[in-house]
């Protein structure tokens, strides 16, 4: 199964050149640290920073320097602050390309639960519904399954819905999956995951991609 940082390693290779990308809290953030070479993205924050570079080393931390979900992080040459009342006119106005976000669930017909639990105490929704409706590249990135080993690949979300049929790629600990007509479509393997193990932790509608392979990595 892939680590955290592998799932963000094979979602840095979706970047592409010149693209603005939001990098939602958890896994997403770690997708700063596996940037292609050769490939310039402009990583947005919706706190209101444009130009986000990888986490700081300990000699580089700056207290007053963090991204959405209060970590400290760095800033490249060229990079901007502003409110995140422009933040959020730059997500709503469609000028992000890519959207990584994380879940708790994510259902076959593209729907995404990804705010809240009930009866835990939440500060607020954040930036994901904007994220969800104004952009139209969505991955999902997150484990395959709960605490309880239960699948979060589901036929419909039982949590609070964030957007609605608004998600069409899922990486998980197991494998690539794209969402089309009401499925889980397996594009790619994770290294050592077989397709059984798959089926037995999938809750919604899967199939195989007739192109199906296994990932790799350096």
């Amino acid at each position: 199964m892939l680590t955290k940082d592998q799932i963000a390693q094979r979602i840095a290779r979706e970047l592409q050149d010149g693209w603005y990308v939001n990098l939602g809290i958890g896994i997403p953030t770690l997708v700063a640290n596996y940037i292609p070479d050769g490939i310039s993205v402009v990583l947005q924050s919706e706190n209101g920073l444009l130009g986000m570079g990888p986490f700081p080393t300990e000699d580089q931390v700056d207290a007053d320097l963090i991204n959405a979900g209060k970590q400290t992080v760095t800033m490249l040459p060229g990079s901007s602050l502003f409110s995140s009342a422009d933040s959020f006119a730059m997500i709503r106005g469609g000028h992000v390309q890519l959207t990584v976000l994380g879940a708790m669930e994510v259902a076959e017909n593209g729907d995404i639960a990804n705010w809240k639990i009930p009866g835990k105490m939440v500060k607020g929704m954040g930036g994901a519904m904007d994220l969800v409706a104004g952009t139209d590249n969505i991955i999902v990135a997150m484990m395959h399954t709960n605490r309880e080993g239960e699948s979060k690949l589901l036929k419909r979300c039982s949590l609070p819905l964030t957007g609605k049929n608004c998600i069409k790629r899922v990486i998980t600990d197991l494998g690539l999956f794209s969402i089309e007509e009401n499925s889980f479509v397996l594009e790619e393997l994770a290294p050592g995951v077989s397709i059984e193990e798959i089926q037995a932790k999938t809750e919604g509608n899967l199939r195989i991609s007739p192109n199906v392979k296994t990932m790799k990595f350096d």
